[in-house]
């Protein structure tokens, strides 16, 4: 395993946040292709980087790379590479952000802003850039999205376009500041424009930026499948909790709503601005109701549910409804009915495989035919906007099992379609129970995806969000396509962080978004499902600023 060291890191902890996980990209890369082979190997050594503490705007030389690394435990290379500025990509820097000061967008972090925080930027860019360019010519590898390992490797781009900079300009920065493939270069500026259409309403950018989006977590579900590190509770273990929990979860609704609207007396805490009193005098744009697996409740509980919600939030002026169906084992006639009736407009079905041996495999409790039946009920109650998911890099699945997946959902026409590359959390059994899953690995990740990719664009879907996330599988990236007009409004709220997110129940995540200065805050609830429902007026006094 290489080591990373930078000289003053309490100082340079930008660069060394940038550098890090790049380096965690190639070693992963550098794996992948030793294993194509049939061998085992690790990069091994260590990466020190000398940086000058005088540095400025005019500096040509940055400092130095020292890249130590040990191949064949037999022989030591040393190499020592000079950090260099690029003036083309600094003169770029200027034009882009020359207008994204101007443009009333909003949500502009101060890396953006302020000259002293894009002078930092310019310099950790110019230090990932050379510790990338030394470790490709060092291990014949190259990653695809280049220098960006962060989560959203959209937001930028969409903000350069939302200001009005030219196309090619930012193509071309892209290209030369962050060393993007072609291929995704063009799947970002594309998922970008298609963002930046739905976030533009009436011609106004900051619409969103008036308005907040509420999310419901029911952390139940009928089986934990081996990839997943969500909250959630398998039923057969948890099902008596469900209703302690609708209580402590309505009591959280009633108690955050009635604040919102000023329909009770509390106040927040004065000392700390980190709190929903931004939500107030704001509209609601959408609501989401995920989890676990939302039908895991049953009819009489999803309507007591979302009439709940009817009653206490104002959606008069709603854009999206979605409910996260997800398994078919969960979802039956009348709770599709239930959900219709309330106005539900979106729902998620989410196979992730087509294989049935590739079900069993991963924890699901349910066949092929379940899904394809529970697709066609929901359609026939007229569902139609449905969203269907399948993840890339399950066990055993080759691009034939992918292929074979992508045809039975294209005969389906979904009017949603989210392809995931498998990400191996900590807390997933997959990484916590690895001997099990030891010989369980798939093959091809690149070509599984490109089928899936075609897949979408042979159905008439677009790229419209996307996101990373770390230990995916071939360091690709989890990607939603659509029908025109019917891209999910909360995805791309979520991942662009345009507004707030008031987000109810265990294990939730309140995001705050203050789009005056781009700063952003987290509130989160207890991931304990008793520690939720012994800890409700906790959970809505950290809401108000109380901690």
């Amino acid at each position: 395993m290489l080591n990373v060291n930078i000289d003053n890191e309490d100082e340079f902890r930008d660069i060394a946040a940038s550098v890090k996980p790049l380096v965690l990209e190639f070693e992963g890369a550098y794996k992948r292709a030793a294993a194509e082979k049939g061998e085992e190997v690790e990069l091994c050594g260590s990466i020190r980087i000398a940086l000058k503490k005088d540095m400025t705007s005019k500096d040509d030389i940055l400092g130095i790379i020292y890249l130590v690394i040990d191949e064949s435990e037999k022989r030591l290379t040393i190499e020592r590479k000079r950090i260099f500025l690029d003036e083309r990509i600094v003169s770029l820097e200027n034009t882009l952000e020359k207008k994204m000061r101007k443009a009333d967008i909003g949500g502009l972090p101060k890396n953006f802003t302020d000259e002293e925080e894009i002078e930092k930027r310019i310099f950790r860019n110019a230090v990932t850039r050379a510790v990338y360019t030394a470790l490709s010519e060092k291990t014949g590898q190259k990653l695809p999205w280049g220098t960006l390992t962060g989560i959203r490797p959209t937001k930028q781009i969409l903000w350069c376009l939302a200001a009005g900079n030219a196309e090619r300009t930012v193509k071309e920065y892209y290209r030369k500041n962050y060393l993007l493939s072609e291929e995704k270069l063009e799947l970002a500026l594309t998922v970008a424009k298609n963002e930046n259409n739905l976030l533009t309403v009436k011609g106004n950018q900051s619409y969103f930026n008036n308005g907040f989006s509420l999310y419901i977590d029911i952390p139940f579900c009928p089986s934990t499948c081996y990839y997943c590190s969500f909250t959630s509770y398998p039923v057969a273990a948890s099902g008596q909790f469900i209703e302690p929990y609708l209580n402590a979860l309505f009591r959280e609704i009633d108690e955050v709503s009635d604040y919102i609207y000023g329909r009770s007396n509390a106040s927040t805490n004065v000392e700390n601005d980190m709190n929903i009193s931004i939500m107030k005098g704001k509209r609601l744009d959408s609501v989401y109701i995920g989890g676990g697996t939302p039908t895991t409740l049953s009819a009489e509980q999803l309507d007591r549910l979302i009439t709940k919600i009817e009653q206490k939030f104002d959606l008069s002026e709603i854009l999206e409804f979605t409910v996260e169906a997800g398994r078919p084992d969960t979802i039956t006639r009348d709770k599709l009915e239930a959900l219709k009736k309330h106005g539900v407009d979106r729902i998620s079905i989410n196979p992730q495989s087509m294989n049935q041996e590739t079900l069993d495999i991963i924890g699901r409790r349910h066949t092929v035919e379940d899904i394809i039946k529970t697709y066609k009920t929901a359609r026939e109650l007229g569902f139609d906007n449905i969203n269907m998911d399948i993840i890339i890099g399950l066990a055993n699945e080759t691009p034939k099992e992918v292929a074979h997946t992508v045809e039975e959902i294209k005969k389906l026409a979904p009017d949603d379609f989210t392809v995931h590359s498998l990400a191996i959390k900590r807390a997933a059994k997959l990484n916590t129970a690895k001997k099990f899953y030891a010989d369980l690995q798939a093959t091809e990740i690149e070509e599984a995806e490109r089928i899936s990719y075609e897949a979408a664009k042979e159905m008439g879907l677009e790229p419209y969000y996307m996101y990373r996330q770390k230990n995916m599988a071939g360091n690709n990236e989890n990607v939603g396509y659509a029908k025109p007009g019917k891209y999910g409004v909360y995805n791309v709220l979520i991942m662009e962080e345009r507004q707030s997110i008031l987000a109810l129940g265990c294990g939730a995540s309140t995001k705050l978004v203050y789009p005056e200065n781009g700063r952003i805050e987290r509130i989160e609830n207890v991931k304990s499902l008793m520690d939720y429902i012994g800890r409700t007026d906790e959970m809505v006094a950290r809401k108000l600023g109380y901690r």
